[in-house]
C-alpha cells in the first residue's frame, strides 16, 4: 500500500532514510544504466525562483528512470492570478505522480503537502534546501572514501557565510539527525535563529551532534570541510551592498586556506559569486570537488524519487 511521503525538511528522514538515500545513490553513481522504473509515472516541476542544477538534475533524473518531468512555470500559472494553493496542490494530485517544487516561502511548500495527495519534494525555500545537503554528504563520503554514515562523524565540516540561509539550516538539520561535528562561522547578526538551533539540539542525547556557532574566523583551522555559499540569497537583493561590507572579512581565498590543513577541502552549492563569498583562484583549486557534488545532484535526486514512490 502506498503511504505518501514528503522531503520537505531533511528532518522529515531518520538516519536510516537518508543512509538508504546515499546508498542508493551511491549504486546510481556506479551503475550510470537507464532503467524504466518509473514508466508512466510524471514529476511536475514547479518554479517560482530561478534554477539551473535542481530543475536540470531532477529532469534527467526523472527521464533516466522511464518517467516523465513536467516543467510548469510558476509564473505563469495561476496562483499569480489569486488561485490558491490548497486547489493547485488538488489540480496537481488529479494529474501528477509526485512533485517538485521550489518556491521563496517555506510556508507555502508545507501548505502544497498538507493538501497533496502525492510526494512533494523542497526544490529550495528561503528556509531549506533539502537536497542539496544530501548531495553534499555524498560528496564528503566520496571525497574522504567513507562507506560508513557513522564514520562521518570525525569529519569537521565548518560552513562560513550567512549563518541564517537555507544551507546552513539543512546542514545543521542533517548535522542533527547523523551526529556530526559542524562549526558555522558568520557575522554575529546573521547567526541561525534559535528556534532552528534548539531544534537540532533536542538530538543531543540521541546523535550526539556538535555544533558550534562563532564569529570568530580563526576556527576555521580546524577544518576538513569548507562549505560556503553567496552572500546574497534569491530575495535579498536589496541588501547586497550591506551584505557585501558585513561579510567581505568572511571571503574564502587562499589567505584563510594557509591556516588549514592541506587535506581540508573546499565545496560551494552554487552558483558562485566569484570575487565575493569565494576568489576565483580557490574556486579553480577545488573545482574537481565543487563539481563533483553537482553531478551527485543527479543520484540523489534519482535515489529521492525513488525513495518518495515506495520504489526502494
Amino acid at each position: 500500500m502506498f503511504v505518501k511521503r514528503d522531503l520537505i525538511s531533511i528532518y522529515d528522514l531518520s538516519i536510516n532514510e537518508v543512509d538508504m538515500i546515499l546508498n542508493k545513490a551511491f549504486e546510481f553513481k556506479k551503475n550510470k544504466k537507464t532503467v524504466d522504473i518509473l514508466k508512466g509515472k510524471t514529476l511536475g516541476i514547479l518554479l517560482e525562483k530561478p534554477s539551473t542544477r535542481t530543475v536540470t538534475s531532477f529532469s534527467v533524473g526523472m527521464a533516466q528512470l522511464g518517467g516523465t518531468p513536467i516543467f510548469i512555470d510558476f509564473s505563469k500559472s495561476q496562483i499569480p492570478r489569486g488561485e490558491s494553493i490548497h486547489d493547485t496542490s488538488m489540480v496537481f494530485s488529479c494529474y501528477l505522480d509526485i512533485v517538485m517544487i521550489r518556491v521563496f516561502k517555506h510556508s507555502d511548500i508545507e501548505e502544497f503537502a498538507m493538501y497533496s495527495t502525492i510526494p512533494i519534494i523542497n526544490g529550495l525555500t528561503d528556509y531549506e534546501h533539502p537536497c542539496q545537503t544530501l548531495s553534499t554528504i555524498m560528496t564528503i563520503m566520496e571525497l574522504y572514501k567513507i562507506n560508513k554514515l557513522n564514520f562521518l562523524k570525525d569529519i569537521k565540516i565548518t560552513y562560513i557565510g550567512d549563518g541564517n540561509n537555507n544551507i546552513a539550516n539543512s546542514l545543521i538539520a542533517i548535522s542533527a539527525i547523523l551526529g556530526l561535528c559542524l562549526t558555522i562561522i558568520s557575522p554575529n547578526q546573521y547567526y541561525p535563529k534559535k528556534e532552528t538551533l534548539n531544534k537540532a539540539l533536542k538530538y543531543v542525547n540521541s546523535t550526539n551532534v556538535k555544533i558550534k556557532i562563532t564569529n570568530d574566523i580563526n576556527v576555521i583551522k580546524n577544518s576538513d570541510v569548507i562549505y560556503t555559499d553567496v552572500w546574497t540569497s534569491m530575495g535579498f537583493e536589496t541588501e547586497l551592498e550591506h551584505r557585501k561590507n558585513v561579510f567581505s572579512p568572511y571571503q574564502v581565498n587562499e589567505k584563510l586556506l594557509k591556516i588549514v590543513s592541506k587535506k581540508c577541502i573546499v565545496l560551494h552549492c552554487l552558483p558562485a559569486i566569484k570575487g565575493e563569498e569565494i576568489t576565483s583562484d580557490v574556486f579553480d583549486k577545488y573545482e574537481y570537488c565543487i563539481f563533483k557534488e553537482v553531478e551527485n545532484r543527479l543520484y540523489i535526486q534519482k535515489s529521492v524519487l525513488l525513495f518518495l514512490l515506495n520504489k526502494i
